[in-house]
């Protein structure tokens, strides 16, 4: 794997807090979290639940707004941005993998690739769906809809969809959470091909403490902030 750090910090954290909640129901979820992730690194995001790690990738994705803090990801000051500049940030940047596929179910996997594509102003958003789709294995799968597909099946189109755009930063909140042990083998292979073969920035939500082990870097949050960095 290797560590393109020296280019600079793809994702640069400074003093980023959130609170989520309103009044007397507010939870402070991040707390002064600081942290620099490399261009081309992988890293894996662990800690117990409600640590604050998926809100914290919400936050480098830029689908969560911080409290206080600077959040930089891909050269940009995501806290400048309003919410159509931010969504025009995320569609050319962030491919993000949920645990829960997130497919639109009216839509067959290659218009769920296609349409983000579309709306980023992709040219061959369809030939790109196709080759996207075809890498996961799902080239015989095109015009299925996610009901006709398997979890395995569904999360490989999730796959495709956060590829196609080639984004400098891959994001994932548990991918492998709603799928048997082989079949979450299979999806971690893809998410790690993807990485290595164009370079792109991993960030990686798990439980499981060997899929964490195969990222360069391993970040231990624990009551909303890092506990610990270690390399693997």
């Amino acid at each position: 794997m290797s560590d393109n750090s020296r280019a600079g910090p793809a994702i640069a954290l400074a003093g980023v807090n959130l609170s989520l909640g309103q009044g007397a129901a507010r939870v402070h979820i991040l707390k002064d979290i600081d942290l620099n992730i490399g261009t081309g690194e992988a890293v894996g995001l662990v800690g117990p639940s409600g640590s604050g790690k998926s809100t914290l990738l919400m936050v480098m994705a830029g689908l969560e707004r911080t409290d206080t803090g600077h959040v930089n990801v891909a050269g940009e000051a995501l806290n400048t941005l309003d919410e159509d500049a931010l969504a025009r940030f995320r569609g050319r940047n962030v491919g993000i993998v949920f645990q829960s596929f997130h497919l639109i179910p009216t839509m067959t996997a290659l218009e769920n690739v296609a349409v983000p594509l579309e709306l980023a102003g992709i040219a061959d958003a369809q030939e790109r769906a196709e080759t996207e789709l075809g890498a996961v294995g799902l080239g015989q799968r095109l015009n299925h809809y996610p009901a006709q597909l398997s979890g395995g099946e569904q999360q490989r189109v999730a796959v495709a969809r956060a590829l196609a755009p080639n984004p400098a930063i891959l994001v994932a909140d548990e991918p492998t959470g709603n799928l048997d042990e082989g079949t979450g083998q299979q999806i971690v292979d893809l998410l790690f091909a993807g990485h290595s073969k164009r370079g792109t920035t991993l960030v990686l939500v798990t439980h499981d403490n060997a899929l964490a082990q195969r990222c360069g870097r391993v970040v231990r949050l624990r009551s909303g902030r890092v506990d610990s960095v270690s390399t693997t």
